[in-house]
């Protein structure tokens, strides 16, 4: 299984904090949100490489990051990908990047994880690695508990089994509180539907999109994930992230 993280965008909302430095290489309650990503995910057995994509302008940057990671997890190889793009107005959008990742590193013979690198996570994902076994595609989701603030994310509907029926991006009218998080599962035969994506014109940017198009092809199983998911579009949100996540070290403790 190989990981991809997301970390592409330029974070234009979180001007100035962003202008010098990636979204998730600012630091949440001590350190990168991109270490909460890993951290996280660093106790799924099996994982062959962590690709991170990024853009032109902080390349060297998540390099640095990744050797003074890996020093501290040897056990992952990490790869930066640099998608060339230099701002907004020609990067790739995410699904474009993951198709460029896909094709240049020849990910098709392996199962895939995506994950944007400005997730944050309060738990292990060891479970959602299990949960994945055997099945053709996954999406990690969370339960907003507000159909007021599911109308910023996506909202979807799953059967008895926990497949999803319904995916609607920014839903004016949601009936149902529990989204899609970017956090995704791809079987190795999967993976390969990114050019079949991408060939067809659809829109490079979001991952949720993919999601959107896959789901009425094959089935796509849903996770729940424990604990705490944050996502963070704002000063504020950044703040607010740093007081709960504070919280989540100091309880470890």
């Amino acid at each position: 299984m190989n990981i991809l993280i997301l970390a592409a965008g330029y974070a234009t909302r979180l001007y100035p904090l962003t202008l010098t430095k990636a979204k998730p290489l600012l630091g949440v309650a001590g350190k990168p949100m991109i270490d909460w990503v890993l951290d996280n995910l660093a106790p799924i057995p099996n994982i062959e490489n962590v690709y991170v994509v990024t853009n032109n302008k902080f390349a060297a940057d998540f390099q640095a990051w990744a050797d003074d990671y890996g020093k501290r997890q040897p056990k992952m190889k990490f790869k930066i990908v640099n998608d060339g793009s230099t701002n907004d107005t020609d990067k790739l959008g995410a699904i474009g990047d993951i198709n460029l990742v896909v094709n240049r590193e020849n990910l098709v013979n392996s199962d895939l994880v995506v994950v944007a690198g400005d997730n944050l996570f309060s738990e292990s994902l060891e479970e959602f690695a299990k949960f994945c076994e055997g099945r053709a595609a996954v999406l990690a989701t969370y339960d907003v508990k507000d159909l007021e603030a599911i109308k910023k994310y996506n909202s979807i509907e799953v059967n008895g089994e926990g497949i999803i029926t319904h995916f609607e991006e920014k839903p004016a009218q949601p009936k149902s509180t529990q989204t899609g998080i970017a956090l995704y599962y791809y079987s190795k035969e999967t993976v390969a539907k990114f050019a079949e994506y991408i060939a067809e014109g659809n829109n490079p940017d979001q991952p949720g999109r993919f999601v959107q198009w896959l789901y009425t092809r094959i089935p796509v199983h849903t996770y729940e994930v424990p604990g705490i998911w944050f996502d963070i579009g704002s000063k504020e949100t950044l703040d607010e992230a740093n007081v709960i996540f504070a919280d989540v070290l100091k309880n470890r403790l």
